[in-house]
């Protein structure tokens, strides 16, 4: 029985997220590895609403910031060198992978 390995990767920038699933999608294929995903889960919204005036008093005017987490998920048979690849993969600093045997 192979085992598998689920890789969760999480970021605040998109395309940083999109480049690293692709990139991770290419080892496994170009490895004959049976890969699925990436799956996207929901979209983890952390909203903040701030007064414009910096005295508190004024007009009530609100702006409305808002971060975004982008979450994603793969599933790839858990073979030696291609765990291996995915671990000397350079990653951006905004991207954390999260890799769990199962």
């Amino acid at each position: 029985m192979v085992r598998k390995a689920r890789i969760k990767l999480t970021s605040t920038d998109y395309v940083k997220l999109e480049n690293v699933c692709r990139e991770l999608k290419e080892i496994a294929e170009k490895s004959g590895v049976r890969v699925s995903g990436p799956i996207p889960l929901p979209t983890k919204r952390l909203r903040v609403p701030v007064m414009k005036s910096p005295c508190g008093e004024g007009t009530k005017t609100w702006d409305r910031w808002e971060l975004r987490i982008h979450k994603r998920l793969l599933d790839i048979d858990a073979e030696e060198r291609v765990m291996r690849r995915i671990m000397r993969m350079r990653v951006p600093e905004e991207v954390f992978i999260s890799i769990e045997l199962i």
